[in-house]
């Protein structure tokens, strides 16, 4: 489905390097977190990756219909709420996350066409992802990494 991940802490407290084939991100905490603020926070690159993945399913969508959009911006933003703070919630928990997104679709389009590709944001490979029951699979690695 994609390339492989790496993730190496670096000599800086919390400073995390990122590879994704050709690619090199950062990852860091805030300085009131006790890190640099050198790129950002886990939290943060889940949001990007959110945001990133609604856009291009709204455009890809759009594309196929032969819509005129013109544009995708998303927001978001995540916080830890208190349970009874979602009333359609279905939850036994205390607090659960919370992630809120607000997407402006910029382009002359109907009200019909603009309720589809909101609907069409919420179906995005990650929003999927995200709502699914999801299973990790871990394991500690034999070996150096940086010897292999």
């Amino acid at each position: 489905m994609g390339r492989n991940v790496s993730v190496d802490a670096g000599r800086v407290r919390y400073l995390q390097n990122i590879s994704v084939g050709p690619h090199r991100i950062r990852a860091d905490e805030p300085s009131e977190w006790g890190g640099n603020d050198a790129g950002p926070n886990p939290y943060e690159l889940l949001l990007s990756a959110l945001g990133a993945c609604t856009s291009m399913t709204v455009q890809m969508y759009a594309a196929r219909k032969q819509w005129p959009l013109q544009g995708v911006h998303v927001d978001l933003s995540y916080a830890k709420v208190h349970a009874e703070d979602c009333v359609k919630c279905d939850t036994d928990t205390r607090m659960m996350d919370r992630i809120e997104m607000q997407i402006t679709l910029s382009g002359d389009l109907s009200e019909d066409q603009r309720q589809r590709l909101m609907e069409i944001a919420s179906h995005c490979p990650v929003h999927r992802t995200l709502t699914s029951e999801i299973l990790i699979h871990m394991r500690e690695a034999l070996g150096n990494p940086s010897l292999a």
